[in-house]
This record gives structure tokens, sequence and C-alpha cells, in this order.
């Protein structure tokens, strides 16, 4: 269904306002995406195929800070599968107090590692995931 693990946020994270920067949130959903993917099988059956996915669109809200120190859970899913895309999403949470500090998406383009090209998802590469099409579905206390 969806994928999620937890660490702690570092000193490299941290900008000069003193919370974390928001860029290390895409930097967080691109290891979220690769961990999801790699714990399925998927990386592995790329390599098989020639293909990739590519980042199109990255959206976030964020909705609180977190701090040096603080323990973050992230979770990820896949929200639907297209000819050559798909969306997933993102959910970052305090696990002190399991308040949601961001939400995001990623629109992903399947692509042929040889030709750069746009090519439909093969099914046997769609079956690896549950989608989830409704967010709300996703519990945020597993921890």
């Amino acid at each position: 269904m969806h994928y999620q693990y937890s660490f702690e946020v570092d000193p490299a994270s941290i900008d000069e306002n003193g919370h974390v920067n928001n860029v290390e949130y895409v930097r967080w959903m691109q290891e979220a995406a690769t961990r999801h993917a790699e714990a399925m099988g998927s990386l592995a059956a790329l390599e098989d195929i020639d293909a990739t996915w590519v980042v199109r669109e990255h959206d976030i809200k964020y909705f609180k800070p977190a701090f040096l120190g603080d323990s973050i859970g992230v979770q990820t899913w896949v929200e639907n599968f297209r000819k050559v895309r798909s969306t997933r999403r993102y959910r970052f949470l305090d696990l002190k107090t399991f308040s949601i500090l961001a939400e995001g998406a990623t629109k992903w383009i399947f692509v042929n590692t040889k030709t750069g090209k746009p090519m439909s998802v093969p099914p046997h590469i769609q079956v690896l995931f549950t989608i989830v099409p409704d967010s709300s579905t996703v519990p945020k206390d597993v921890w």
C-alpha cells in the first residue's frame, strides 16, 4: 500500500532561518521514491528493460517547520499510473506530535534510457505497487 521510514534531521538540512530548508523536502521526496521502488523490486526491473523515471513536476505544501534533531516520518505511495506517467504522493510527519509538516506530489514520466523518449509503463512494473488513490486511507500514526 504505502512505504514509510523515519530519520532525524541533521545539521546539513538546516538553513539560515534555523529550520529545515525547503529544498530538503524535494531531496527527501526523491529518496522516498527510490527507497520504495527498491523495496518493491522496481529498480532491478527497470534496468532489465532499459527504463527509468524522470521528474516532470514537484508540488509541495508546507504546514509546519522542522528543526535540528526532530524525528521525521516519511510516507509515500503511488496514486496512479497513466500510459507514460505516474503520480506519487508524500507526507512528512513530526513523529513527536504526528502533525503533518508537509505534503507533496511528484509527477513522473517513464522513459527509455537509450532513446530518452517516454514509453508506456509495462504491466509488470505497475503490479509492483498498490495504487492508493485516496491519501486519507494512509494512516498517520502507524510508527
